[in-house]
C-alpha cells in the first residue's frame, strides 16, 4: 500500500511538471548525433572574414582610394544595421536547433520525498522515490525531420538577407563618400565663381559711379552674386547632411562628421573595364535570387509536412522508478519499478483544419514560386539597367570632357587677348566663370559614372 501511495504521489508530481527536463543543448553537444554536431561545427563563425567576403573588398581597391576602403571596412564592423542583420541570422540558427531538438528523445529525472501516514496508525514512514522519464516521438514518416529541414531553409534565407544587407551598406558608403568628394570639388569651384562675381559686382559699382554702367547692369551683377552665394550655401548644406549620413553608416556619431577624412576628386579614378555583358552565373548568385530559391524549397517542404499531418503520430515512453523507505537504499533493485509503452494517435476529425492547412501551404508555395520568377526578371532588369547607365554615362562624360577642353582652350585664348589689352577684365572673368561651370559639370559626371559602377556592383551581388 505504501508503495502504491508513493507511486501515486510521484505521478501527481509529474502531472504538475515539477520534475526538471533536460534536453540536449550546445553544452552537451558532444553526446548528440553526428549529424547535429556537424551542423553546429559548420555554422559556427569564429571571425569576421565572411563579412569581408560578402562585400568583395578587392572591388573597392579599384578606386585607388585607401580612405574609401577604410570606410568600407569600418562599416562592415561597426554599422548597426549590419549588426542587427547578423543577430537576426543567429536567431534563425537557434530556431533550427530548437526544431532539431524535437527529433531527439526528451529525458527527465526527479526526486520525490514524501511522508506517509496510514489511517488508524499512530506513526508514519518516509518514502523516497526517484523517477526517470523518457519520451520519444518515433519519426517513422520523417515529419519532424522535414520540419528541421524547413527551419534550415529559413536560416539559409536569413544568411542571404545578411549578405544582401552587407552589400547594400557597402554600396551606400561608397555612394555617399563619392558624393561628398564631389561636393568638395563643386564647392571649391563655386567659391571661385562667387569670388569672381564679387569682383564683377565691384567693377559694375565703380563703373556705375563713373557713369560707364547703368544701374540695371549693377542690379543684374548683384543678383548673380546673391544667386551664387545661395547656391554655395545649398551645396554646403548637402555636404553636411551627407557627412552625417556617412558617419552613421560607418558606426560613428554625426557629431564627428566634420572630422571625416576624404580624398580629392582629382586623385580618385575607377580603373576597370566596362563588361559587354553579364553571365547568368552571376545572376543566379545574387543574394535575393538565392533567397527566393531557398524559400521555394522551404515552401515545398511545408506542403510535404502538411500532408504528413494526416498520418498517425507514434510515441514511445519509458518510466523507471526507484522507491524505498530508506534513503541509503534508494538505488537498490528491490525498490525499482520500470515500464515501457508506445501509442499511435490518428486524428479522425479536426474540423477541417488539416485540409485547410494543406491548401494554405499549397497556395503559399504557388505565391512564393511566382515571387521567384519575378525575382529572376528583376535581377536581369537591374543588371541591364546598370550596364546601360555605365555605358551611356561614360559616353556623356567623354563628350563633356571635350566640351571642357574646348572651354579651357577658349579661356586661354581670351587670357592672351586680355594680356594684349583687346578685352576687359570683366570679359575675362565671364569667360573664366564659363570654364568653372563646365568644370563643375565634369566633377558631377565623373562621380555619376563611378556611382553607376557601384550600382552595377550592387546589381551583380558584388560579383563584378
Amino acid at each position: 500500500m505504501k508503495k502504491i501511495i508513493s507511486i501515486a504521489l510521484v505521478v501527481s508530481i509529474l502531472g504538475v511538471n515539477s520534475i526538471p527536463v533536460f534536453a540536449v543543448n550546445e553544452e552537451n553537444a558532444n553526446h548528440a548525433p553526428r549529424q547535429f554536431k556537424s551542423m553546429v561545427k559548420k555554422n559556427k563563425r569564429t571571425n569576421d572574414d565572411y563579412k569581408f567576403a560578402y562585400v568583395n573588398l578587392d572591388y573597392w581597391t579599384k578606386f585607388n582610394d585607401e580612405i574609401l576602403s577604410s570606410y568600407i571596412q569600418k562599416a562592415i564592423l561597426n554599422n548597426y544595421d549590419l549588426k542587427m542583420a547578423t543577430l537576426s541570422t543567429e536567431e534563425y540558427y537557434q530556431q533550427v536547433k530548437l526544431q532539431f531538438a524535437n527529433e531527439l528523445p526528451m529525458v527527465g529525472v526527479g526526486f520525490a520525498p514524501n511522508y506517509v501516514k496510514m489511517p488508524n496508525v499512530s506513526s508514519g514512514d518516509w518514502m523516497f522515490a526517484m523517477p526517470g522519464l523518457v519520451n520519444y516521438e518515433f519519426d517513422i514518416f520523417l515529419k519532424n525531420h522535414d520540419k528541421t529541414k524547413s527551419a534550415k531553409k529559413n536560416y539559409e534565407a536569413s544568411k542571404y538577407d545578411e549578405r544582401a544587407a552587407y552589400i547594400s551598406v557597402a554600396a551606400a558608403v561608397g555612394t555617399t563618400y563619392l558624393n561628398v568628394v564631389q561636393l568638395d570639388k563643386v564647392i571649391e569651384l563655386q567659391e571661385e565663381i562667387v569670388a569672381d562675381r564679387e569682383v564683377i559686382y565691384d567693377l559694375m559699382l565703380a563703373s556705375n559711379r563713373e557713369g560707364l554702367a547703368s544701374t540695371a547692369d549693377t542690379v543684374i551683377a548683384n543678383k548673380a552674386l546673391v544667386n551664387g552665394q545661395t547656391e554655395l550655401l545649398e551645396l554646403k548644406k548637402q555636404r553636411e547632411q551627407l557627412l552625417h549620413q556617412l558617419a552613421v553608416l560607418i558606426g560613428e556619431s554625426p557629431e564627428n562628421a566634420a572630422s571625416l577624412e576624404r580624398a580629392s576628386l582629382d586623385d580618385i579614378n575607377y580603373n576597370r573595364d566596362i563588361p559587354e555583358s553579364i553571365s547568368t552565373d552571376i545572376i543566379v548568385q545574387r543574394p535575393d535570387y538565392m533567397r527566393a530559391e531557398a524559400m521555394v524549397e522551404k515552401a515545398g517542404l511545408d506542403v510535404r509536412i502538411a500532408k504528413k499531418e494526416f498520418l498517425p503520430t507514434i510515441n514511445l515512453s519509458g518510466l523507471a522508478l526507484f522507491n524505498t523507505t530508506s534513503f541509503g537504499s534508494l538505488f537498490s533493485t528491490r525498490g525499482m519499478l520500470y515500464a515501457l509503452g508506445g501509442a499511435a494517435l490518428l486524428p479522425l476529425f479536426t474540423g477541417g483544419s488539416k485540409v485547410a492547412t494543406l491548401r494554405l501551404r499549397k497556395n503559399t508555395y504557388e505565391r512564393i514560386l511566382q515571387n521567384y520568377y519575378k525575382t529572376n526578371l528583376t535581377a536581369m532588369q537591374e543588371i541591364n539597367d546598370s550596364l546601360v547607365a555605365v555605358k551611356l554615362d561614360k559616353e556623356k562624360m567623354e563628350r563633356t570632357l571635350k566640351q571642357a577642353n574646348l572651354e579651357r582652350a577658349d579661356y586661354k585664348y581670351n587670357e592672351m587677348r586680355y594680356n594684349q589689352g583687346t578685352i576687359s577684365k570683366l570679359d575675362l572673368i565671364q569667360y573664366k566663370e564659363n570654364l568653372l561651370s563646365i568644370d563643375k559639370l565634369v566633377a558631377r559626371q565623373k562621380v555619376e559614372c563611378m556611382v553607376d559602377h557601384i550600382g552595377l556592383y550592387k546589381a551583380t551581388g558584388s560579383k563584378i
